[in-house]
């Protein structure tokens, strides 16, 4: 039997904070073979295609910078695995009781990418079941178009663990909360020392241990 193609598009941001809101037992897990994992999510009858992971380089913090660079690096030797990248813009909040200005940023393009992916590779026919990893309402309108007027075309929503979204799940033809499936994830860890096709070696951040 022809397995049906399956393609995964992350929102690389609630993916990351989903992990990181688990605290010390999630902390190491952050060192993942993405594609892996998600090969480990598929059921018998699927086939994973790729996975697209939209995310942005932090700008006010060089170490995580650094480790995600690695992290990314060393999951792009898979050729399933298709990084985009958006960006971070600055963005100042005044307290309403003091006045006072803070300095922070927001991440910005990703939700974009994410919905014009989906949309093109459905409407191109490049898969038969959409899964988009997020818990954002955000991925609503997107949703939204394809069951429109694709309405037979399935969209599966992953929640990340530790986070919830109702309101997306209730768009989608099938949830999964990722919160359940911690052992896939610990099955789904990169090696300590990852070697890349020109010899460099990357190694595991050492906070993230």
């Amino acid at each position: 039997m022809e397995k049906k193609r399956v393609i995964v598009y992350v929102d690389g941001y609630n993916f990351y904070y989903g992990l990181k809101n688990g605290g010390p037992k999630w902390k190491r897990l952050y060192w993942l073979d993405i594609v892996k994992f998600f090969e480990r999510m598929m059921l018998p009858d699927q086939e994973l295609v790729e996975v697209n992971y939209y995310s942005a380089i932090p700008l006010d913090d060089q170490q995580a910078a650094d480790n995600q660079d690695v992290l990314f690096s060393a999951n792009q030797i898979n050729p399933k695995f298709k990084l985009h990248l958006g960006r971070y813009k600055k963005k100042k909040i005044k307290c309403q009781n003091c006045g006072f200005k803070i300095k922070t940023y927001e991440e910005k393009e990703s939700d974009v990418r994410v919905a014009t992916g989906m949309l093109t590779d459905v409407f191109t026919k490049r898969c038969d079941i959409t899964i988009v990893v997020s818990a954002d309402s955000d991925m609503i309108p997107s949703v939204e178009i394809i069951k429109n007027f694709v309405p037979e075309h399935p969209v599966h929503v992953f929640v990340p663990p530790t986070q919830k979204s109702f309101a997306l799940a209730g768009k989608c033809d099938h949830v999964v909360w990722l919160g359940h499936y911690k052992a896939r994830f610990v099955q789904s860890m990169l090696p300590e020392n990852v070697t890349l096709t020109n010899g460099h070696i990357l190694h595991r951040p050492d906070n993230w241990r």
